[in-house]
């Protein structure tokens, strides 16, 4: 009894400090909460769900990179070539999207029809700027990717809170609760943006919701820019 009670009390432990550690990680602005605004906004049937795919392909991503941790890559993580590289890469990526949606919402290939109540059963996606991000699980997946603070991040945090915690496949139900806790963290916060965005942004103008998307456009271009740049400026991690 006593063993059964110990389990259950360091998995909650576990999880609840995963959980509330993935929760404030995931309320700062980045570029996975832009495109979950803008996927949410333009998604015409259950857009308040893209939160839910968005994460479920950021989980997949990150039971990964986990696996990984536990494998002995982290060395890999923290080397700051591939830091840069990361960087580099994860930028040029930012930037493209950014501008894609610049240049759409300039020319008008964004269909904003949807805004109309009537017409959002009719509502088809086809602006360009989802090409290769249109199927949010990939998306999630890719858009993390491109973040080279979420490899540091990793290679970091991440990996201390699990060598503090004893997380390892020996210890199994250590990483279930580290990584249900962590990726519960995510799922509820994206979801409250997918929901709120949906219900929320579709409501406005098109004038008001082209400078919305312009401002996440600007938003994901200086990031990408400064993703690029930034590990130039660090000597080590």
């Amino acid at each position: 009894m006593n063993e059964l009670a110990n389990f259950f009390s360091t998995f909650w432990v576990i999880f609840s400090f995963s959980f509330l550690v993935a929760l404030t990680g995931a309320m700062s602005p980045g570029p996975l909460l832009t495109y979950t605004i803008i996927k949410s906004v333009q998604t015409s049937k259950h857009g308040y769900l893209m939160g839910l795919w968005i994460i479920i392909g950021h989980a997949i991503l990150e039971l990964g990179i986990i696996i990984l941790l536990l494998l002995g890559f982290s060395f890999i993580l923290k080397n700051i070539i591939v830091i840069r590289i990361i960087g580099i890469v994860g930028g040029l990526i930012l930037v493209f999207f950014g501008l894609s949606i610049v240049r759409d919402v300039y020319f008008g290939n964004i269909p904003a029809d949807f805004l109309n109540p009537p017409d959002m059963q009719n509502h088809e996606a086809a602006s360009s700027i989802s090409r290769g991000l249109e199927n949010p699980v990939i998306g999630g997946i890719m858009v993390s990717m491109s973040n080279p603070y979420w490899w540091v991040w990793w290679a970091t945090i991440g990996l201390s809170f699990m060598i503090q915690f004893d997380i390892s496949f020996r210890q199994w139900p250590k990483l279930v609760a580290f990584f249900l806790g962590h990726e519960a963290g995510d799922l509820l916060w994206y979801l409250i943006v997918s929901t709120l965005s949906f219900f929320g942004l579709r409501h406005l103008n098109k004038k008001a919701y082209y400078g919305i998307l312009v401002f996440c456009a600007i938003f994901m271009i200086i990031f990408g820019i400064y993703l690029g740049i930034s590990p130039f400026f660090h000597d080590g991690m």
